[in-house]
């Protein structure tokens, strides 16, 4: 298992409590700061600096493109899943983690390649077991996957959309879910273990079937190839790495981290990170409703 041995830098110098869900969408990178409800851009790869694009009065866990419609997303939000306007207007799909007994949010998300999106759950005092992960179709329907997750992150998909890589950041493990053609779950299983000291964040599959997961806890991104082998394992100097994003360029991992919990000093965690790796993405997937 090697290290791969390049060093990390500041790509984008920002203290967000809680970055997350970096895409790379129409030629720059767009990602959250899930508890402040802010969706944020870097419009310029070339001169890295964010500016904000929308905020909410809720949390917002991760966000994907509406095809044909510039400006307007769909989002992991709140208590459920909603269409976001420019001006932030917002266009509620279903609440399913509403008016529980155990306060809920949504967390991370992504559309898959069939244009549906996926977004998982969990508690905010991270309840066992109280997490679930959603499906909303093209009709905008929205339909609960899985159940029994505590904090439910990723997920990922490979190129054809019938794999779908999903963490229980909790339980460390990540699980390998096989789809049938309408994104019903055709069975599920282990897939790989990060150990009980850190969790799996989120994660992207490369043009070459890896998958690259940040590793909470762990200062660390892993590489695990398509088998499930860890065959590479990135070192960052930040102890809670959040998520990752492989421009379709090549070249460049790009890692959002996160402050929340950390007291003193916390150096570059809070920034976006770019470690150089040769590997590349694709653009997000968008979400293709009608």
């Amino acid at each position: 298992m090697p290290d791969l041995d390049t060093p990390a830098a500041v790509w984008v110098a920002a203290d967000h409590e809680l970055g997350e869900g970096p895409r790379w969408v129409d030629g720059r990178l767009v990602y959250t700061d899930i508890l402040a409800g802010r969706l944020l851009e870097v419009p310029d790869p070339a001169r890295p600096a964010a500016r904000e694009l929308l905020c909410l009065d809720v949390p917002l866990g991760a966000v994907a493109p509406v095809e044909g419609r510039p400006g307007h997303w769909i989002a992991a939000a709140g208590p459920g899943l909603a269409l976001l306007g420019p001006d932030g207007r917002t266009e509620w799909l279903a609440r399913p983690e509403e008016g529980g007994a155990t306060a809920m949010r949504m967390n991370d998300g992504v559309c898959d390649p069939q244009g549906r999106f996926w977004a998982g759950s969990m508690a905010y005092d991270c309840t066992p077991g109280a997490g679930s992960l959603y499906r909303v179709d093209r009709d905008g329907s929205v339909h609960r996957v899985l159940t029994g997750l505590t904090i439910a992150n990723g997920p990922a998909f490979s190129a054809d959309g019938r794999v779908m890589y999903v963490a229980d950041s909790a339980a460390g493990l990540i699980l390998r879910c096989t789809l049938s053609g309408d994104g019903s779950l055709l069975d599920r299983e282990e897939f790989a273990r990060t150990g009980a000291a850190c969790s799996p964040d989120g994660m992207t599959v490369d043009t070459e079937g890896r998958l690259w997961v940040a590793v909470w806890g762990g200062s660390a991104v892993h590489r695990y190839a398509p088998d499930g082998t860890l065959d590479a394992t990135v070192r960052l100097p930040v102890p809670q790495p959040t998520s990752v994003c492989l421009p379709p360029s090549g070249g460049l991992l790009l890692v959002t981290t996160a402050r929340i919990g950390l007291t003193g000093d916390a150096g570059w965690s809070g920034s976006v990170l770019a470690v150089p790796v040769d590997a590349a993405g694709t653009e997000a997937m968008a979400y293709r409703g009608a």
